[in-house]
């Protein structure tokens, strides 16, 4: 009993709904808009840090202009909408509270038109005029709060643990509604601002394709596709959905006037764009990675797997039991690489040291042993130091991956001058498609690693087997 009322009372301070300005329903929140704005520019500032922007000011200039076009029309149209092109190659886009919104450079490629890019801009607007992060984050703090009241009331900690889990189901469930929402709303603001909201369904397609893509070339290599990329899980959302197609039919009625598409125009801003990797974060060719600006490669064991973040070059088994990591040092004292690996570590003991002298730079590895012992190396190469961090997980044993941590270690080097080349990126270019002309031949001539017809089908929204028509502009990689 004591316990029922004591949730009562937590659950009535707890309470607070506001109406939703995109749909007018109420929702639970915990969050004021003047908080919103202000999670927003906090967390805006630590995404910036983390996603590097794409350093093409006309393309992000282009792709403001469009946004802003679509969030004029939107429910919450007097916040001060920022977009951003972040130089990956991922196939993501998001939204921050306040209108704080993101595109990757990975999903520009695959858009065929300034209307599909106004309505992935358009989709996360909706996240933010429904205030769906907000809606999320109340419901979390809800829960958490509730485990810890439960916890106090019974005295039992697990059941924290067991409402958390709860919460965080409640939340996920949430998922394919918001996403459909965000669909709904932003074809809405495409319509109201003069393109046409059939884009909605054509990104829809691409993303699904993507979906399908991922999956075939996972089960090629034996390996398990994780489902739920970007926009979310397609297995419960084709583009032929009666629900997708319930929420974006109803925009079509705003329409006025000639809805425009604007194919050509956007495939023209896309002309030159690095595919893939770019030369500012680093290239990789094969199992060779390669940075001009900083002039290094190295390279990794076969098989292995490389994840390149803006602070942090990681490669890792197939298995992902065993990884290695490398990131840029400070060094502001001009300390030995031995003496700044022993200042890194906290002083901790380090045992099997070993100088390092590899193509003219000097460096030291070593190993910190302990329950979870780790390959460690410093590496001095001109005014800068590079720091490598392998590890082990599971039931795997650091003596059984250690050569190849080592051989990842001291592949490291400056590029020759052959190699230059290899550091630029692949490129897109806009070719017009010549009578007789077909994708089989132009894959042929690609640099593109895997599957290159699949992969200019994929940019061309062409899959599984479509072909270009004389006439069309196609995108290519050279």
């Amino acid at each position: 009993m004591i316990t029922r009322v004591l949730l009562i009372l937590i659950l009535g301070q707890l309470a607070g709904c506001a109406v939703n300005p995109a749909t007018g329903q109420s929702n639970f929140v915990m969050m004021s808009e003047q908080q919103e704005l202000d999670l927003g520019r906090r967390y805006n500032q630590q995404i910036l840090k983390d996603n590097p922007r794409y350093a093409d000011e006309k393309l992000q200039a282009y792709v403001q202009q469009v946004g802003e076009r679509v969030a004029k029309h939107s429910h919450r149209n007097q916040l001060s909408y920022e977009f951003t092109v972040v130089d990956s190659p991922d196939i993501n886009a998001f939204a921050l509270p306040g209108g704080y919104i993101y595109i990757h450079r990975g999903l520009l490629a695959y858009l065929s038109s300034e209307a599909e890019l106004a309505a992935v801009l358009g989709h996360e607007v909706g996240h933010v005029t429904a205030r769906h992060s907000v809606q999320q984050q109340s419901q979390s703090t809800a829960w958490g709060l509730l485990g810890q009241a439960v916890a106090i009331g019974t005295g039992v900690g697990a059941a924290a643990d067991v409402t958390s889990v709860l919460g965080s189901a409640f939340v996920r469930g949430y998922g394919r509604d918001m996403e459909l929402e965000a669909d709904g709303l932003g074809a809405q603001y495409l319509a109201r601002s003069g393109y046409d909201p059939q884009a909605m369904i054509e990104v829809v397609k691409v993303l699904k394709n993507q979906e399908d893509f991922a999956r075939d070339q996972a089960a090629a290599r034996g390996e398990a596709q994780s489902s739920g990329g970007y926009h979310g899980v397609f297995d419960t959302h084709p583009d032929n959905d009666r629900r997708l197609q319930q929420v974006v039919g109803p925009a079509r009625a705003l329409a006025t006037g000639q809805q425009e598409v604007n194919r050509d125009a956007f495939l023209k801003r896309l002309d030159g764009m690095p595919f893939g990797d770019s030369a500012e974060t680093g290239v990789r060719r094969g199992q060779r990675f390669y940075h001009a600006g900083l002039n290094f490669t190295l390279a990794f064991p076969a098989g292995w797997s490389l994840l390149n973040r803006p602070d942090a070059l990681i490669g890792h088994t197939a298995d992902q039991q065993a990884f290695i990591a490398m990131t840029l040092e400070d060094n502001p004292q001009k300390l030995a690489p031995v003496d700044l690996l022993r200042q890194r570590v906290g002083n901790q003991r380090l045992v099997a040291g070993v100088e390092l002298q590899q193509a003219g730079l000097k460096g030291y590895s070593a190993v910190l042993p302990g329950n979870a012992p780790k390959r460690v190396a410093m590496i001095e190469h001109g005014a800068r130091t590079y720091l490598f961090v392998a590890a082990v997980r599971g039931q795997t044993s650091l003596e059984s991956q250690d050569a190849q941590f080592l051989s990842v270690i001291k592949s490291f080097r400056p590029m020759t001058g052959a190699e230059i080349k290899k550091a630029q990126p692949m490129r897109l270019r806009m070719v017009k498609v010549k009578p007789g002309q077909t994708l089989e031949s132009l894959a042929k001539q690609s640099p593109l690693p895997g599957d290159a017809l699949k992969t200019l089908r994929l940019l061309n929204n062409l899959y599984p087997s479509g072909q270009p028509r004389a006439g069309d502009w196609l995108k290519i990689v050279h």
